[in-house]
């Protein structure tokens, strides 16, 4: 189920006017939370899109509305959209069927098509399945086409940009949460530029109920200390995706000290070699940003006493 907001961000449709066409044409049929929020179907977002295109179209909106109702009806659903830069109806694609039409239209510059596609699987998948089966297989596959010499580094950079906006926009729709909650402060390593696994795993806490404080990428470790003391932090969480950014982590590694709060450490370069987080102080914070997620809320909600980093007292 997915909240109004969330529908926003997936379909563009304002919702304002969610409201208007529930009033108006009898659709889309969202359901109540506990405090009288709105949340909406997979189907009730996959009739949104078919409406917006009719709509882009230029269909009269009474008109799309009634080709919507009678697609609502007609047993499966209304179809995905059928402008030519949609994808195909989805006809039960896997993960990675969606991350190689993703990685596709992002390698042929078509920012379009890729949101379409996006748009495609927030409809059918949870928005951590969609992280993990395809916005994480879709940068590991361009960052490998980038090191083939497949692809320039200008599309490499495009195809961040485009994935970090939509990402960005997710952990927005998911809110800070501010005064509620224990905090997490969480930035990449001095040195470490590649910043979108952690922002997943900033959606994922955030959408558990963790508070995050994301400061982004190549962070030095005496500024992250200092903004964690004055944040009064319960935890820090590190990113590190490469060996670029593992010696200037161990250099200035005793900036953290005295923090007295859970170091986790994660990133490519943790999944590969997770020793490295006692190397480094910390606790491995896990494969993926689900199972990250999981774990450090399970740590700061759940009672599970916190190992904090070594050092002195604050």
């Amino acid at each position: 189920m997915f909240t109004a907001s969330e529908v926003e961000a997936q379909t563009g449709v304002p919702a304002t006017t969610l409201r208007q066409w529930e009033r108006r044409y009898g659709f889309p049929h969202p359901s109540r939370n506990a405090s009288g929020y709105r949340l909406y179907s997979p189907e009730d977002v996959a009739a949104i899109q078919y409406m917006q295109s009719q709509l882009q179209s230029g269909v009269p909106a009474g008109r799309a509305a009634e080709l919507t109702l009678q697609a609502m009806t007609a047993g499966s659903g209304p179809a995905a959209p059928t402008d030519r830069a949609a994808p195909e109806p989805p006809g039960g694609r896997s993960g990675p069927q969606w991350s190689a039409l993703l990685t596709q239209a992002l390698i042929d510059s078509d920012t379009d098509r890729a949101a379409a596609v996006l748009s495609e699987v927030h409809a059918q998948m949870p928005v951590e399945l969609v992280m993990t089966d395809v916005i994480s297989p879709t940068m590991i596959e361009i960052g490998a086409r980038w090191e083939r010499g497949e692809i320039t580094v200008a599309h490499e950079h495009q195809a961040t940009a485009f994935l970090r906006s939509r990402i960005s926009g997710l952990m927005d729709v998911a809110g800070v949460q501010a005064g509620f909650g224990p905090l997490v402060v969480a930035a990449c390593a001095p040195q470490e530029q590649h910043e979108l696994g952690l922002m997943m795993l900033t959606l994922a806490l955030r959408r558990r109920g963790v508070r995050v404080a994301y400061l982004g990428a190549n962070v030095p470790l005496g500024d992250l200390a200092v903004y964690a003391r004055q944040r009064n932090a319960s935890a820090v969480l590190l990113a590190l995706n490469g060996p670029w950014a593992l010696d200037a982590t161990l250099e200035h590694r005793r900036d953290l000290d005295g923090l007295q709060v859970p170091l986790f450490v994660g990133g490519a370069l943790l999944n590969s070699q997770p020793h490295l987080a006692r190397t480094l102080g910390g606790e491995y914070a896990g494969p993926d940003a689900p199972s990250a997620a999981q774990q450090i809320a399970a740590t700061l909600l759940g009672g599970v006493p916190p190992r904090p980093s070594p050092g002195g007292s604050a």
